[in-house]
């Protein structure tokens, strides 16, 4: 069996870990920057219980009318440093992947490394390149 595709994506936030860690754990801050650059912000739900073992569930609509639903579990959390957590759209729950978030302070802001393993297949790995390169721009831009 093939092993399956990874994306990993780096991205300097002007802002200190501290910051940037809230940003992906505090539902109010989430949904001023997640998803694509197609989702319609206004539509933009979450809902986290950050925690080992906790779940998250996050939903917006995009420019084309579609409704998106993801979710998953942590699986790690240490404050300003990492964040993983299972990834699955509501529409495929059965092909779930990993994503990890590293967070290592650079100069007077953050490095932020995103790493997404076990995606399905390699159309799978460039959609979420796609989407995730647009959400990486979002959340530096809060911080610009």
């Amino acid at each position: 069996m093939l092993a399956k595709p990874s994306i990993t994506l780096k991205r300097h936030i002007k802002a200190p870990p501290a910051k940037v860690f809230a940003a992906w754990t505090q539902a109010e801050k989430l949904v001023r920057w997640f998803g694509p650059h197609e989702t319609l912000m206004e539509t933009m739900k979450a809902d986290l219980d950050v925690r080992p073992g906790g779940k998250y569930r996050a939903s917006f609509r995009t420019q084309d009318g579609e409704y998106h639903e993801v979710g998953g579990e942590y699986r790690e959390v240490v404050p300003e440093q990492r964040l993983q957590f299972t990834w699955a759209w509501h529409t495929t729950k059965e092909r779930e992947s990993l994503v990890t978030i590293t967070m290592m302070p650079d100069g007077q802001g953050t490095m932020l490394t995103l790493l997404h393993e076990q995606l399905f297949d390699q159309k799978a790995a460039d959609g979420h390149k796609h989407g995730w390169t647009g959400t990486l721009e979002k959340l530096a831009a809060v911080f610009e």
